[in-house]
């Protein structure tokens, strides 16, 4: 991995007009992406992740816009991006995204061959029959059989999974050098979704590509992260690597993200489920914005918003508990049987 971002977020503010009102849905975000890397962004519904990786697309809707902070990358700030020209020059040939529902980035109207021989042409400046047979090989790659066949069908005749892999194959054709999969294996059952994100793996060291995953699974993020983004309510909240996050983490919305997996309840009890809900984003939040779902939130946790601390070199949270002055507060019991479940 290499130790300069290709991509450097910082301080970025992003917000909505809703019904006359405004909406902060990214707070003052900053975070760096390495070069080869996969980076997992995780939390729950609404926390902000597929915005704040669609700003790095210019794929807000209308009523979204930059407040404030930059977004650098290949020695242009795109948060100061106003054009569809300019975006033109980034989306698919530089960043490629990967969607949820392959259905909602196909055209029902056109075969699965032109829709990906489209971007060979317009990406890889071929044409003709030197376009369809890269089409051909970028179909085959991604697994799919019978390339001659299924280049001429329609997506409603292909499955889910090789619906998937088709959307796959259209941001190949582009070349990117970062893939943004949002939550890329959802819609499948569990057979196809190892199957995905195998290929995704294969994928990414083949073309040397920068990963950057979208995902509230859990399941996923340890299969496929080198490093981990929490986040919640807007905000990074820890990042760290996967091991560092998944073993020792500190900040404790993401023990309760962690208390969430079904592998740590106990028999015969309750699964474990976070209380509370997130707060409204239409008002102003101060302090830690989870503190009024955190039984360990301090005083200062509803005043003043925490800084990260470092935990090491590669691992820092956004906590109050991580400041020296506060009361040592050990983490909840199924975090210590977690860190035991850790292969030494």
């Amino acid at each position: 991995m290499d130790k300069n971002p290709i991509l450097s977020v910082k301080d970025l503010v992003v917000r909505f007009k809703l019904r006359g009102r405004v909406l902060t849905a990214i707070r003052s975000v900053s975070i760096d992406v390495f070069q080869g890397e996969s980076l997992a962004i995780v939390g729950e519904s609404g926390s902000g992740k597929s915005v704040l990786t669609k700003t790095f697309m210019g794929l807000l809707d209308n009523n979204g816009w930059i407040e404030s902070g930059s977004i650098e990358y290949d020695g242009k700030d795109l948060a100061k991006f106003k054009t569809e020209k300019e975006w033109l020059e980034i989306r698919g040939g530089k960043i490629a995204m990967v969607f949820q529902d392959p259905m909602t980035s196909l055209s029902p109207l056109k075969t699965i061959g032109k829709q990906v021989e489209e971007a060979v042409v317009l990406h890889q400046k071929v044409k003709g029959e030197e376009a369809k047979k890269r089409t051909l090989e970028i179909l085959a790659e991604v697994g799919i059989p019978d390339v001659e066949t299924r280049y001429k069908q329609y997506p409603h005749e292909f499955s889910g999974g090789m619906r998937q892999r088709v959307v796959i194959a259209m941001a190949l054709a582009c070349k990117p050098q970062i893939l943004i999969c949002d939550e890329p294996t959802t819609a499948l059952d569990v057979t196809i979704q190892a199957q995905i994100l195998s290929l995704i793996k294969r994928m990414q060291e083949k073309y040397n590509l920068t990963v950057i995953f979208i995902t509230h699974d859990l399941g996923v993020v340890a299969e496929m992260a080198d490093r981990i983004a929490v986040m919640y309510a807007g905000d990074i909240i820890e990042t760290g690597k996967c091991d560092e996050v998944f073993f020792n983490p500190q900040h404790p919305y993401t023990w309760a993200l962690l208390g969430s997996l079904p592998q740590l309840g106990v028999k015969g009890e309750n699964l474990y489920s976070i209380a509370g809900t997130p707060p409204n984003l239409f008002k102003e939040i101060k302090g830690d914005a989870f503190a009024p779902r955190n039984k360990y939130a301090l005083k200062v946790d509803y005043v003043a918003r925490p800084p990260y601390f470092s935990v090491s070199e590669t691992h820092k949270a956004r906590t109050w508990l991580l400041d020296p002055r506060s009361p040592k507060i050990e983490p909840p019991e199924y975090i210590r049987r977690l860190k035991e479940m850790e292969v030494k």
